[in-house]
């Protein structure tokens, strides 16, 4: 297995480079969002910067530190600016090639397709296990759609 240099520059946070295979080709990831931090990141040059920081629900999975065009990505995605309601929505990570500091770079980016979410229905393995937690208050109905399509006649199915 061969290893990408800037992998062993900053191994805390999430880069292009961790979405590459041994041959340069990247592979998109879809992940979903924990929660939004503000963490002090070190610039690589000696110095350090309060920064926003996407962290995601699947432990294995760096922390992305976020820039104003990822943000705005999200912030559309999510149908809110508010980071408190991003909690629970998947996004779309790719590589994008994009011109900065003189020179052309692979960057991050946070993919304004939205995720297609599974439509839950009577019929799906979970079906029973939702009904089960909504009626026992371990979930919300906001909380399911984050994860799952609702029909509105599904949802009151759910609810009844």
């Amino acid at each position: 297995m061969k290893t990408h240099f800037k992998k062993m520059q900053d191994p805390n946070y999430l880069g292009s480079w961790d979405l590459m295979d041994d041959n340069g080709n990247v592979k998109d990831v879809t992940l979903t969002i924990k929660c939004v931090e503000k963490r002090k990141v070190f610039d690589g040059k000696g110095g350090s910067e309060d920064l926003p920081v996407l962290v995601f629900t699947d432990v294995k999975i760096k922390p992305m530190v976020m820039n104003a065009t990822n943000l705005k990505a999200v912030a559309k995605v999510t149908g809110s600016n508010f980071i408190e309601d991003w909690s629970g929505f998947k996004v779309k990570i790719t590589v994008k090639k994009v011109k900065a500091f003189g020179d052309v770079h692979d960057a991050l980016r946070i993919s304004e397709e939205i995720v297609t979410l599974p439509e839950l229905n009577p019929q799906h393995a979970r079906w029973e296990g939702a009904k089960t937690a909504l009626k026992a208050g371990n979930v919300t109905i906001d909380q399911i759609r984050k994860t799952y399509k609702l029909t509105e006649a599904n949802e009151k199915l759910l609810l009844s």
